[in-house]
């Protein structure tokens, strides 16, 4: 079994830390797309989002974990670009 390290996991965003973002770590999809995060989309609509270009690409920590950054979603919000 794969083991990521507890501090990783320690950096991860999750809905009830909004409205503000740390400035560094990860966040996991439930936190940054619709009903909990800023950015009212689809799980569906992200992934082809994210395929596209359009949104981020993710960190992948585990064969089951994905995650994004915080500066590349913070980045998105404020510009409405990955770039």
């Amino acid at each position: 079994m794969h083991s990521t390290p507890r501090r990783l996991f320690n950096t991860l965003l999750h809905p009830k830390d909004h409205p503000g973002f740390s400035d560094v770590g990860l966040m996991r999809l439930g936190s940054i797309i619709a009903p909990h995060g800023p950015i009212p989309v689809s799980k569906s609509t992200w992934w082809a989002g994210v395929k596209t270009g359009r949104y981020p690409k993710p960190v992948k920590l585990g064969p089951r974990i994905t995650a994004w950054r915080v500066e590349d979603i913070r980045t998105l919000i404020q510009t409405g670009s990955t770039d």
